[in-house]
């Protein structure tokens, strides 16, 4: 038998080192494409990277992947909840409750309170489709363009975009960065949402209060008229009040702490009864047919449930904002997910996350420091691998054993990701989510860095909540007997 070797911090720290620089290549290389398989080829390389010095250590091949198995099977909640809401987004966009939300929150925008209003309007939205990037893409570019036409530097206009963008997309079950972040600390969905309003809702307070001040400040004129893109909205779809019966009801399952299975399940199939019952000539035209059977609306249903679906409204802007891939469409999220999992599993076996966890703790020997390590970490992933999904796996990954250390509950680490990760991404001008705003709304990271507001305040936010140790969850002793 081979006799195991300790692991030593250079050899720890090494697969990472090795799995950021060939991250930040591949990204330089692919840009946006990164995430088609790329990323995560390179996420198996780190793992193969691992092994070998596994392998020099004495750790077996059996050993590895009994470690990677135990890290597949605890995110088979994880995962089939991703699935769950591709279902869901798919048939509320068909139903009808999607576009709805739209078409109503685009009706409260006026001159007088347009700052915070796009910023009201996009996080809707945003929440309604779990996309910050389809959010810019669509009323984005047109709230930009009702700025411009008012005298709102296009600076402004696209902070308050992004901040409400970012807002929704980080608060809804629907966003892949939501899932991806209590997947890696090892939390659910729902616990994860609502402990990250402790810390979002106040970012998004200050947020709004500032660009009511700001919009105070400006002397605006002219008009918002958006009645072309409601007319659009309401001859693509039928559009009224009893949609909202579905979301509501979901929202109340949340609130009663419903399994999320349970909710977004009965949402799907409540989605697609309000698909038929509302939605008959949008479904006649997914299936390319004039009149619905009971086979041809099935086969409707399944396929906004489970595939893509794109809705033809007549304006483009619209149709990218109408399109949804279903439950296929979360498989690159899930690919991800699953090759962070075998990076990870190599990582634990190898003994390379107990040791870096060991010299975190004694850096950072204070839950403070722990946040505040988190942070940097988060913000370090952001510039250099240039991408969000891997600003949540990799930190998720290599402090989740270090938080257990300290006695604190997994929703801790997951919060501190998204706080961290998923909206700090924007304000890098070379990462993914930077660069792609930036050329869909046509201004440049450095014109709106200042007021993506809501951005750079939740990093501060979560370590205010840290330094003063307000709703920091500590594990149970049962918990922790069970980690």
């Amino acid at each position: 038998m081979t006799t195991k070797k300790k692991i030593t911090p250079l050899q720890a720290f090494l697969p990472i080192v090795f799995l950021v620089g060939l991250l930040s290549f591949n990204v330089f290389v692919f840009k946006d494409d990164a995430l088609g398989g790329s990323n995560q080829f390179v996420l198996l390389l780190g793992a193969a990277f691992a092994s070998i010095i596994g392998f020099r250590n004495g750790v077996g091949y059996d050993d590895m992947m009994k470690e990677v198995a135990i890290n597949f099977k605890s995110t088979t909640p994880a995962i089939m909840i991703l699935l769950m809401v591709g279902a869901l987004s798919g048939i509320w966009l068909v139903s009808g409750i999607i576009p709805a939300m739209i078409y109503y929150g685009l009706q409260i925008l006026h001159p007088s309170i347009f700052l915070p209003a796009s910023i009201v309007i996009c996080a809707l939205i945003s929440i309604a489709t779990g996309s910050s990037w389809t959010t810019s893409a669509t009323v984005g570019i047109a709230l930009i363009g009702i700025g411009k036409a008012l005298g709102v530097p296009m600076g402004m206009t696209a902070g308050a975009v992004l901040s409400g963008a970012y807002f929704g997309d980080k608060l809804s079950p629907l966003s892949d960065t939501t899932n991806l972040a209590p997947a890696m600390a090892g939390t659910d969905l729902f616990t994860h949402i609502r402990y990250m309003t402790y810390t979002t809702i106040p970012s998004i307070t200050i947020t709004l209060v500032i660009f009511i001040v700001l919009g105070l400040t400006l002397d605006l004129s002219g008009s918002t008229d958006i009645q072309s893109i409601l007319d659009t909205i309401d001859g693509a779809f039928n559009i009224n009040g009893w949609l909202f019966i579905v979301p509501v009801l979901v929202i109340l399952m949340i609130i009663k702490k419903a399994k999320p299975m349970v909710a977004l399940l009965i949402g799907s199939l409540l989605g697609g009864l309000f698909a038929l019952i509302f939605q008959g000539d949008v479904l006649s035209r997914i299936v390319s047919i004039d009149s619905l059977t009971v086979e041809s609306a099935y086969r409707a249903v399944m396929q906004a449930l489970t595939s893509d679906v794109a809705i033809d409204t007549g304006n483009e802007e619209l149709n990218d904002l109408f399109s949804s891939g279903g439950m296929k469409g979360m498989m690159g999220t899930i690919w991800l997910i699953m090759c962070a999992m075998a990076f990870g599993g190599v990582m634990e076996s190898i003994g390379a996350l107990e040791k870096i966890s060991k010299i975190l703790m004694q850096i950072s020997d204070s839950i403070f420091g722990l946040y505040a390590s988190t942070v940097a970490s988060c913000l370090a992933i952001n510039v250099t691998a240039s991408d969000q999904y891997l600003a949540l796996v990799i930190p998720g990954k290599m402090f989740s054993k270090a938080y257990k250390e300290k006695g604190l509950a997994p929703e801790n680490l997951s919060r501190t990701l998204e706080d961290a990760g998923t909206v700090t991404s924007v304000l890098v001008p070379w990462n993914t989510c930077g660069a792609y705003q930036s050329q869909v709304l046509g201004v440049g990271v450095g014109e709106y860095f200042v007021y993506a507001i809501f951005n750079y305040i939740s990093p501060f936010m979560t370590l205010l909540f840290a330094a003063f140790r307000i709703k920091i969850k500590m594990l149970t002793e049962g918990e922790q007997a069970k980690s």
